[in-house]
């Protein structure tokens, strides 16, 4: 279920059932709302915001929606992602409960200071 031979990421989201569809758009929705500026592509043939560089990456899985945002993104908010499945660049969020949104986000926030950075 994770990829699919979209080209952007209405392609990639409209593959999905409805359910699914909605997750994906809340957590586009919570990128999109804290990297104004990132660009959205298809990377490894899932949905990828580059800005600065990757910034972070989504893909949807039968029982979970899996974020990638880097190594770092997982370590700085380690004791938070404690409740989902995680490893060194990923979590799983599962589908059959609510995203956490504000979590999404602050992770996102520091993924663009950190690439901002980079580039300094």
């Amino acid at each position: 279920m994770q990829t699919n031979n979209a080209t952007n990421f209405d392609e990639y989201i409209v593959a999905f059932p409805a359910e699914v569809q909605k997750k994906l758009i809340e957590l586009r929705t919570a990128i999109r709302e804290e990297a104004p500026k990132a660009e959205e592509t298809i990377s490894y043939m899932i949905p990828t915001f580059k800005y600065n560089g990757a910034l972070v990456h989504f893909a949807a899985y039968k029982k979970h929606i899996g974020f990638y945002p880097a190594p770092s993104g997982i370590a700085v908010y380690e004791e938070e992602l404690k409740p989902y499945k995680y490893a060194k660049g990923s979590v799983q969020f599962p589908l059959n409960k609510p995203l956490p949104i504000e979590l999404i986000k602050r992770i996102v926030r520091f993924r663009v200071k950190e690439n901002e950075a980079k580039s300094n």
